[in-house]
């Protein structure tokens, strides 16, 4: 499946994606990743809503949940797994981008689908909590589990012009 340029942008990112995509490229500070996320379909809030959180716990505290489905777990992508956004002088903008993400025999346990994948920044992996995670960006991403690979195919998650 295709994630396009971001939907939306979460409010509290407006002016600052790149900037934290650079941070994690930069490793500054050195425990700063990237966090992937998906957000099960059932009870998902309208982006008008969405955008307004600000933090993941915030997120997940609502009507929304992650998906749970056997064998998803969170992408966690270190200044290793990306590259810093490019200026493209051409079109005006800077382009932030990261690989394609696989998740690999993905079943149903009764989550059901898969409605939103959320690129989320964090600054203190591994000591930190949900409520330290920033979300940046959500996508629309509709996938239903059946026991094979889920596969974002991913092309500038955002781009700022």
């Amino acid at each position: 499946m295709v994630v396009p340029v971001a939907d939306g942008v979460f409010n509290i990112a407006k002016g600052r994606v790149a900037e934290l995509h650079h941070r994690v490229d930069a490793n500054d500070p050195s425990t700063s990743v990237l966090v992937v996320v998906l957000l099960a379909s059932t009870g998902l809030e309208a982006d008008a809503t969405l955008k307004d959180y600000d933090t993941l716990s915030a997120i997940l505290a609502a009507a929304n949940d992650e998906a749970t489905n056997t064998n998803y777990a969170r992408k966690v992508l270190t200044d290793a797994d990306i590259s810093d956004f490019t200026t493209n002088d051409t079109s005006d903008r800077n382009e932030c981008d990261i690989a394609d993400q696989t998740w690999t025999s993905v079943s149903n346990d009764g989550t059901g689908a898969i409605g939103k994948l959320l690129i989320c920044y964090d600054a203190i992996t591994g000591s930190g909590t949900d409520a330290d995670i920033v979300p940046l960006t959500y996508h629309d991403f509709t996938v239903t589990p059946n026991g094979g690979n889920i596969v974002a195919s991913i092309s500038d998650y955002f781009r700022a012009s």
